[in-house]
């Protein structure tokens, strides 16, 4: 067994960014933090913003308590000499959780080169930074586009039906980490597969927040609810499902943040049976189409969203679930939260900040 020691740092890249930041949250309001004593923040801002800084202590109050400390690097962790540095000012570094990356599926399909570069190319340059500086921990942010279509996936199923760049640049990273982990004996790595993260903190004080026109689901309908867009277009109606929208397993976005926290202080406490590379999914387990939630959220703001529906859209899949079984038994970890949880944290989230982190 081994665990961390008053003066090890947490490195989160992309901790700015919509689940990286929740994570943050969840490590500040972990008794004793993990172990750690400073949590490094990497992002490059691309799709952030960094005023998520000053909200962890409007969230947490952590600097009053004086146990722990935040940096902030804008990086681009595909600038490895800077990434280099930002290890050897802030070490030792003992852990990472890797968020960084480019993430939506649309976008992937017509930018595809932008992807590999960004999210194989960042994590390669991570992964020699970390080699170098003898840091052998880390907890990845993966997804279940890896499975491809796939209706009810477990991790034991193939990665290799990726059906979108996006899955495609999650399952590589995938391979690279057991390659790292089948050479290095001292090497760890947690891949979390998720399914789709929606809500925000219950505080209302951080949530998602693109910086452009949405990609995903929830973001879109805030982007309604605020009065910023018309109406929802609704890709696909005729797939086998319950009304013939897309169905998903939507987690909330506190929950996979705890699950992510989880994750490390398992893999630090407890690093002999960690060893090596581990796949596990969080998810719900339970499935909601697009309509469906789009009725919660009506429900939780007492607004209506007008639709619009529309053809299929290239790379999305009819029903992507999870099989949650092996989060619950090996991590100790289940979502929590429900549908209605994640549609009123998200109102409150709009209402309190109608124009995102522009407010």
């Amino acid at each position: 067994m081994e665990t961390t020691s008053h003066n090890d740092t947490l490195l989160v890249t992309g901790g700015t960014g919509y689940i990286g930041s929740h994570t943050v949250v969840e490590v500040l309001e972990t008794e004793g933090h993990c172990g750690f004593r400073k949590i490094v923040i990497v992002d490059n801002l691309y799709n952030s913003s960094e005023k998520v800084i000053d909200r962890f202590d409007t969230i947490t109050g952590y600097k009053a308590k004086g146990e722990i400390e935040i940096v902030f690097e804008k990086v681009d962790i595909k600038d490895e000499a800077v990434l280099d540095i930002v290890f050897t000012t802030h070490g030792p570094i003992k852990a990472v959780i890797h968020f960084a990356g480019l993430k939506a599926v649309g976008e992937s399909v017509t930018k595809p080169i932008q992807y590999y570069e960004n999210n194989v190319g960042g994590t390669v340059s991570l992964l020699k930074v970390m080699a170098k500086h003898a840091c052998n921990n880390i907890v990845f942010s993966s997804s279940a586009t890896v499975y491809g279509d796939n209706p009810k996936a477990q991790e034991t199923d193939p990665t290799t039906g990726a059906i979108n760049p996006y899955g495609q640049t999650k399952a590589m990273i995938e391979q690279i980490l057991a390659d790292v982990a089948h050479t290095n004996k001292s090497f760890s790595a947690i891949v979390l597969r998720y399914f789709n993260p929606i809500g925000a903190h219950k505080s209302g004080e951080i949530g998602e927040d693109p910086l452009d026109i949405p990609n995903n689901l929830m973001p879109y309908i805030q982007r309604i609810a605020a009065g910023k867009l018309p109406f929802l277009s609704v890709y696909g109606t005729d797939y086998p499902t319950i009304d013939g929208t897309g169905v998903r397993d939507y987690i909330h976005v506190t929950d996979l943040a705890k699950g992510h926290t989880v994750a490390l202080d398992k893999q630090l406490r407890h690093q002999d049976a960690f060893r090596g590379w581990h796949a596990i999914n969080l998810g719900t387990g339970n499935g909601t189409s697009v309509l469906e939630l789009v009725a919660a959220f009506e429900r939780a703001s007492g607004l209506t969203i007008e639709k619009k529906l529309v053809g299929r859209r290239a790379g999305d899949v009819a029903t992507l679930l999870a099989v949650p079984t092996k989060a619950n038994e090996v991590l100790g970890w289940k979502a929590e939260l429900t549908i209605d949880d994640m549609c009123r944290d998200s109102w409150a989230w709009v209402k309190k900040y109608p124009n995102g982190f522009n407010d």
